[in-house]
């Protein structure tokens, strides 16, 4: 597939296409990354509570994110095969339906979240003491959801037309200006009034909003073969069920990441606010890397599924072959780094000592497998590709559900606190090795189909 300053995702050699198709989602998540930790960053300077209503949030955020991303993902994965069978009508009449879904599933969630906010975070583990905090950030950040549902579904539309470099704009546009205003809102800095977590939830809101308005654009430029326009806004069931066959598996994936959230926040409630502090600043650090591993994997995906859409076995599994290696690669040399300076990273977000001896020993334990954690990403994306959203689905519920959330309930009996951290390398370790299993039986079958 050739389009107007867009990739031929056929023909062109596969590490160099797989370096342009994985370098602007890798800048863009890695952006995503870096604003998440600008966040916590101003957050912690704000107060240790204020830092721990934010992470009590990130799950009920990660949940908006599981429905952004899940949808997205069908949709692109269903653009993608489109493209490489042919059938560009149907391709262009799934951006419209991304533009319906945003707009139907955003007003539902904004309902949901202003009747029953409290309840809501009270389930996902607030303590009274936290729950004004947490409150205050929800029912604003939530007027933000039909943007964010947009912009994901209208990121992965874009990488699947071969444009990744439109994408990242999207996201940069994003970061930025989250990064840029939210100390000013959140501080009062220049004539801005100091709104504290209240400033950093609405900067969230007009940054998603900002990103949304440059996704929209770019889908209706007469270069996208998209061009998306008020013809194509006409539902189809069909179009959507397609979507969801290979979305719904993707967004019950990042339902379960929202859930084991949950779970941690309730396991951390019992050791305090300092313990949820730290779970916030591990996962976000811890973040860095993995948003970089999914930059290649959301590379991969429209590859994979290009090659499917086309018959091109051979292709196919080559890309997974040099995929998995240059992200084992890049996990490796980051884990040593984190592993390395993990308290002088923690110390550029806090000068709390008792947070630092808390944070540093779970960091290091937090970012132990990390080299696992890069194929298993790869092939899970390459399932999504061949529109086997089931199968990636049943893997991360065997990480997920079948062993890390045990081991959020066992372990930290036998080990304390240290049993919390320990839950997550134990379950990426055990994971990895039924992910490869699973994985190579996929890639053997494509490769008999060689003639």
């Amino acid at each position: 597939m050739s389009t107007s300053k867009g990739l031929d995702l056929g023909r062109e050699p596969i590490l160099a296409l797989l370096l342009k198709m994985s370098w602007p989602s890798i800048t863009a998540m890695l952006a995503m990354a870096v604003a998440n930790l600008i966040d916590s960053f101003w957050l912690a300077r704000l107060s240790t509570q204020a830092l721990a209503a934010l992470t009590l949030c990130f799950p009920i955020q990660m949940l908006f994110g599981a429905v952004g991303v899940g949808t997205g993902v069908g949709a692109g994965s269903f653009a993608a095969r489109m493209f490489g069978a042919g059938q560009i009508e149907k391709a262009r009449r799934t951006a419209g339906q991304v533009m319906l879904l945003s707009i139907a599933l955003g007003v539902l969630t904004i309902l949901s979240v202003l009747i029953f906010h409290d309840a809501i975070l009270r389930g996902f583990g607030a303590t009274e003491d936290i729950l004004p905090l947490a409150r205050q950030y929800l029912v604003l950040i939530v007027f933000g959801a039909p943007f964010l549902y947009f912009l994901m579904m209208a990121n992965n539309l874009l990488r699947a037309e071969g444009k990744p470099l439109l994408s990242m704009y999207v996201v940069l546009t994003f970061a930025a200006v989250l990064i840029v205003l939210e100390p000013f809102l959140v501080f009062g800095w220049w004539f801005f009034p100091k709104l504290g977590i209240v400033g950093a939830a609405l900067a969230a809101v007009v940054s998603q909003a900002a990103s949304a308005a440059l996704s929209f654009h770019f889908l209706r430029l007469d270069s996208s073969r998209y061009r998306l326009t008020w013809r194509f806004l006409a539902p189809s069931l069909s179009i959507c069920r397609s979507i969801y066959q290979t979305g719904l598996p993707s967004v019950s994936m990042n339902l379960v990441v929202s859930v084991v959230m949950v779970i941690y926040n309730h396991v951390l409630a019992g050791f305090g606010p300092m313990a949820l502090a730290t779970l916030g600043l591990c996962f976000r650090i811890n973040g860095l890397v993995t948003m970089i591993l999914f930059g290649v994997g959301h590379g991969v995906m429209p590859m994979v599924a290009f090659s499917e859409g086309a018959g091109h076995h051979r292709r196919l599994v080559d890309t997974v072959r040099v995929a998995v290696r240059c992200s084992a690669l890049f996990a490796l040399i980051s884990s040593l780094l984190l592993l390395a300076f993990a308290r002088p990273i923690l110390a550029a977000f806090s000068s709390d000592l008792e947070l630092l001896e808390m944070a540093v020993p779970a960091l290091r334990l937090f970012i132990s497998a990390l080299v696992l954690i890069a194929p298993s990403i790869v092939w899970i994306n390459m399932f999504i590709g061949l529109g086997k959203g089931t199968t990636a689905m049943l893997l991360m519920f065997a990480r997920d559900v079948v062993l890390l959330i045990p081991m959020l309930f066992i372990l930290p009996l036998h080990y304390g606190l240290t049993g919390v951290w320990l839950a997550q390398p134990l379950s990426t370790v055990l994971a990895f090795l039924m992910i490869l299993t699973v994985s190579l039986k996929q890639l053997r079958n494509h490769l008999a189909k060689i003639t």
